[in-house]
Parts: structure tokens; C-alpha cells; sequence
């Protein structure tokens, strides 16, 4: 069987409700990461962090160094489950994840995280850019609203529209109660 390891993408402080930046469903995606979190810990599969923080101090979120740019709890790492420090959307782009996952033979990733339609989104492009196999877990993650040409386009739409741009070529996209299904 494939060797898969989940990658755990941005569920950091500001995300969240007292946060700089709160994401729609910040709470319930946090909850169904952390069930994927524990099952795949459990399955002794390895578990990746990304933490994203800004390279200026005048970012609107995750400014260096901050509480808000600190992992949430609902989703803490443990001591052997790397933290993957990022100042891109792309958590590949000058970071080690590639090395780390391939000096473990990783073949597929499991992702799930926040933004969807930023980090989400660019993780998952660039994991099957580069061969990997992914699955998303949709309910896992999270977005907000947000505005194109003085349309509010809500979050739940954001979110629909990457996660079915992603299930179409990128990913296979499920939830956390199927993901778990199959997985026993």
C-alpha cells in the first residue's frame, strides 16, 4: 500500500473567532481536522504541519512572531510531527515539505486546513503538480467571504467552487465522516 501522510495546512489562531481574520466554520472545519488528524496518528501514519506567517509586521494576519500566528489548539502538533514554517501560499515554495515527505516515501497526501481557496487550493495544485496522489477533506476546511468587482461572493459558495474545482482535477475530495469510512 502507498505511504500517505496527512498535511495539516494554516488552522492557526487568527483564523478563528478573536482572530485578525476569522474564517467561516473556522471551528467545525478545526474539529473534523482534528478527528483526521487522530486517525491517521492512530494509523501511525505521519502527520505534517504548516504554519504560514508573513514576512512584515503590517500584515493584515499572521504577523511574525504573534499569538495569531500561532497553531490552534484544537490541531497542536506533537513533538515528532514536524511544523513547516511558510511565508507563501504554496507550502512547497522554499520550504523542506517536499524533502520530508520524500525521505519517508510518501506517495499520498491527505490535506486538509484553511484557506480553500488560497492555501488549500495551492497545496493541493502543487502536490499533484509534483506526483503525488491527494485527497481533500472538504469539511475540513475552511474560507470566508469575499469580494470580486463589488460582488460578495459567501463563504460557503468560495468554498463549494474550489472544492469542485480541485475534485475535478486535482483531488479527490470527500468528507471526514467518508474519509474515515473508508479508512477502517
Amino acid at each position: 500500500m502507498a505511504k500517505q501522510a496527512l498535511i495539516v495546512v494554516d488552522i492557526q489562531n487568527d483564523y478563528f473567532p478573536q482572530g485578525k481574520w476569522p474564517l467561516v466554520g473556522a471551528d467545525a472545519a478545526a474539529d473534523n481536522a482534528a478527528r483526521i488528524i487522530q486517525a491517521l496518528r492512530d494509523a501511525g501514519d505521519p502527520v505534517v504541519h504548516i504554519r504560514h506567517e508573513f514576512t512584515s509586521d503590517d500584515a493584515p494576519f499572521f504577523t511574525p512572531g504573534s499569538e495569531g500566528a500561532k497553531l490552534h489548539p484544537k490541531v497542536l502538533n506533537r513533538a515528532n510531527e514536524p511544523v513547516v514554517l511558510k511565508h507563501f501560499v504554496n507550502a512547497f515554495r522554499e520550504t523542506e515539505l517536499q524533502a520530508i515527505l520524500d525521505e519517508q516515501g510518501i506517495e499520498n497526501l491527505v490535506i486538509v486546513g484553511s484557506m480553500s481557496h488560497m492555501c488549500v487550493d495551492g497545496v493541493t495544485r502543487a502536490a499533484a503538480d509534483l506526483g503525488y496522489t491527494v485527497t481533500v477533506i472538504h469539511d475540513a476546511c475552511a474560507t470566508r467571504d469575499l469580494e470580486f468587482n463589488g460582488v460578495t461572493v459567501p463563504a460557503a459558495h468560495v468554498h463549494a467552487a474550489f472544492m469542485s474545482s480541485l475534485g475535478f482535477a486535482y483531488a479527490s475530495v470527500v468528507s471526514a465522516d467518508e474519509f474515515l469510512a473508508a479508512s477502517h
